[in-house]
């Protein structure tokens, strides 16, 4: 098999480190193309977290006992972690969430509601997930907030004129946008964006939930007032996720939940918040996971993120050389910087039937609408087949793919 794609990068060392490859569907081998969904866990980071369950486990910030204290050090040095490897300012920028999902809510809630006001608008774009879409629809519905919709090219880039366009009039409070699309593969030019949003007096979110898993990402050379990302995208656990925030703004956003570990003071007539980040961290967190995402973080860090954004970047060369070839393959978006995600469509066949007959091969890839309805109205299509590659992804299994695209069109047909 060809694994070796990238100096320095050994993709059948780092296959060896993910058990579930090995394993065989149908009996023939496991081709895993849906990491942009959930990418697989390496042995690091089920070890990290099936060790902390059976030697280091209590619950955190709250036991004046070893095991708390311990599980205590383990959580904070995972925060530590996640603010090392996006370059935050400081640990108390790093709020710990379930998911991408409920850290845009949480900005959505917080800052939406206790700092924007009505009248002012906030602005996403056409080729946003629907967790960058319902919370602000929610928000407009219940606080008054105008929502603006930037367009994207026909290659799937942003209309950064369109969003001068719609940054214009100084009413935008925010700009809430994908820094990679989870379906196009696009990169959107985060600096120039970060910088259009502030000179309109704006701030920016960006949704790092796959840029984060393919390149490397440093949120103070972005000027980014909000990042979020996922721990189960990046080789982690599912149940964690990560609002990075600059600290002032923390400061000024009340709480999304109410509860114990957020608050320092509770009387029947008021209560006091916790400092930050524990104000926006009510009840349990997710112990073990912190612990697992540390692994993750751990794992990447090593092999290197310079190193699997080259990687990827070459296996979407590869498929690009050869998907749009195929007769009656249609790829959605063409834009020039772009991570290891692309989506197709067959002339002859629905997305689902395509991703039933290639998982007979082997071969897993995402079908339908992949949380993001308007993208595919905006293209003109019901839904399509999605292949999302990760570290362990090889050019054997993009070949694959490719030849098993050609002969699903050829059995529809």
């Amino acid at each position: 098999m060809d694994t070796h794609v990238t100096p320095g990068l050994d993709v059948a060392a780092i296959r060896a480190d993910f058990p579930i490859l090995s394993e065989t569907i149908r009996g023939k081998p496991f081709t895993f193309l849906d990491s942009g969904a959930s990418a697989q866990k390496p042995r690091q980071v089920i070890q990290a977290m099936v060790r902390t369950m059976e030697t280091r486990y209590a619950n955190v910030h709250r036991g004046a006992y070893f095991m708390s204290e311990a599980a205590t050090e383990a959580y904070e040095a995972a925060r530590g972690a996640v603010a090392r490897f996006i370059n935050a300012g400081s640990e108390r920028e790093i709020v710990f969430t379930k998911s991408s999902t409920e850290a845009i809510n949480l900005v959505a809630h917080s800052y939406g509601r206790g700092v924007l006001t009505p009248g002012q608008a906030v602005v996403i774009s056409e080729l946003e997930h629907h967790a960058n879409i319902v919370p602000w629809q929610m928000l407009r519905d219940a606080h008054g907030i105008e929502l603006r919709v930037a367009r994207i090219t026909d290659a799937g880039e942003l209309d950064m004129d369109d969003l001068a366009h719609k940054l214009a009039d100084g009413k935008v409070g925010l700009v809430a946008v994908a820094h990679m699309s989870n379906v196009l593969g696009t990169v959107t030019p985060a600096e120039r964006i970060a910088v259009m949003a502030h000179d309109a007096g704006a701030k920016v979110l960006f949704d790092g939930s796959q840029a984060a898993v393919h390149r490397r990402v440093d949120v103070q050379a972005l000027e980014a007032d909000f990042y979020v990302f996922t721990g189960h995208k990046l080789y982690g656990p599912t149940g964690i996720g990560v609002l990075y925030a600059k600290a002032a703004l923390l400061e000024a956003m009340p709480p999304f939940l109410g509860g114990g570990d957020m608050i320092a003071e509770v009387t029947f007539e008021r209560s006091v918040w916790a400092p930050i980040p524990a104000k926006f961290e009510a009840g349990t967190p997710p112990i073990v996971e912190a612990v697992g995402l540390h692994a993750a973080i751990d794992y990447v860090t090593a092999v290197g993120m310079n190193a699997i954004e080259a990687h990827e970047r070459a296996l979407v060369d590869r498929a690009m050389a050869r998907l749009p070839h195929i007769e009656g393959v249609t790829l959605l978006g063409r834009a020039q910087d772009r991570g290891g995600v692309f989506a197709f469509a067959i002339d002859t066949a629905h997305a689902h039937d395509v991703a039933t007959l290639l998982d007979r091969a082997g071969i897993a890839v995402r079908s339908g609408r992949h949380c993001a309805e308007p993208l595919h109205a905006r293209f003109g299509v019901d839904s399509t087949c999605r292949a999302s590659f990760g570290l362990y992804t090889t050019p054997d299994e993009v070949d694959l793919l490719a030849e098993a695209v050609r002969q699903a069109r050829e059995f529809f047909r």
